[in-house]
């Protein structure tokens, strides 16, 4: 899936630093083909952003059976996985992201256990 780009990297980078509550989420999300829990995971995160980062967030999802290397890359060793990449620190969420405070904990919008 292809995702479109505006700003830089390193621009998102920035505002993730200086403007926390307004930082762009950039999430990257694993599945394994089009199975009934890859499509489950995909509506959850989808539905979950658009209520939680309307406007803030960037969703790749990649098919680790189309896309092999990035997933070797990631070391992604169980689907579905959900990687923040931005706004830091990097967080890994493994499973169909049908807990919703779970899911608000592991990308950082909620205190939490999680929460460094």
């Amino acid at each position: 899936m292809e995702r479109k780009r505006g700003k830089t990297s390193t621009e998102e980078f920035e505002k993730a630093v200086t403007e926390p509550d307004r930082a762009k989420y950039v999430l990257r999300l694993y599945v394994t083909g089009m199975t009934p829990k890859s499509t489950r995971t995909i509506a959850n995160v989808q539905n979950l952003c658009e209520k939680h980062l309307p406007g803030r967030y960037e969703l790749d999802v990649i098919d680790i059976y189309q896309q092999l290397k990035l997933a070797k890359g990631e070391q992604i060793i169980v689907t579905p996985t959900l990687i923040k990449k931005l706004p830091l620190p990097i967080r890994k969420l493994i499973g169909d992201m049908s807990d919703t405070e779970r899911f608000l904990v592991g990308i950082g919008l909620k205190p939490g256990s999680m929460n460094p």
